[in-house]
């Protein structure tokens, strides 16, 4: 039976959503949006981040995997701009890929970012938006950063559909929303 959690109500994009609060370290919790699945939530944001980002010169659209896809999709879909997924796991057919180490505050470890030799001519020269469900620490974002550095693009703005933690910290950040952090 699954653990009965308290949760943060939000409403985004004009949808409700009960999110459910994860304790990351002792006394201190995260209010966790995972958008995997939830079509309603993710075609509704897409739309509104599309309308924010409609002002913005850009090329492509850029994320990690994974929790992140369904929204960089979308968001593609709706602006008809390409989108590339940085992995987090090197294959071999992947080639000559792009690596830069970042610390998630989901997962409380380091992870590597990959971005695809494929992917390299995509973003090589352009201007890019990079997109995430939830900016947090802004490690996954520097990351994403340093890579588009390495490849030759230049990140144009940031995306988001929520920002967490301090709210000054993210004013630069295009976002339809903002998560407190919950210490007991």
């Amino acid at each position: 039976m699954a653990q009965e959690r308290d949760t943060y109500g939000i409403d985004i994009a004009g949808i409700h959503r009960e999110l459910e609060l994860f304790e990351i370290k002792p006394g201190l919790r995260i209010a966790i949006l995972n958008i995997l699945g939830d079509v309603e939530l993710v075609q509704a944001c897409a739309k509104a981040l599309a309308n924010k980002l409609s002002e913005i010169d850009y090329d492509v659209l850029v994320t990690a995997e994974a929790k992140s896809i369904p929204i960089v999709y979308a968001l593609a879909v709706e602006t008809g701009k390409p989108y590339a997924i940085l992995r987090k796991a090197y294959k071999p057919y992947m080639g000559d890929a792009i690596q830069c180490e970042t610390l998630s505050i989901t997962t409380g470890k380091p992870q590597t970012l990959f971005l695809d030799e494929k992917d390299r001519s995509l973003v090589s020269g352009k201007k890019i938006v990079i997109v995430d469900d939830v900016i947090s620490t802004g490690s996954t974002l520097q990351g994403m950063h340093m890579i588009m550095e390495k490849a030759g693009a230049q990140v144009t703005a940031e995306a988001a559909i929520l920002t967490e933690g301090e709210r000054a910290k993210w004013s630069n950040v295009i976002s339809l929303g903002h998560l407190p952090v919950f210490s007991d």
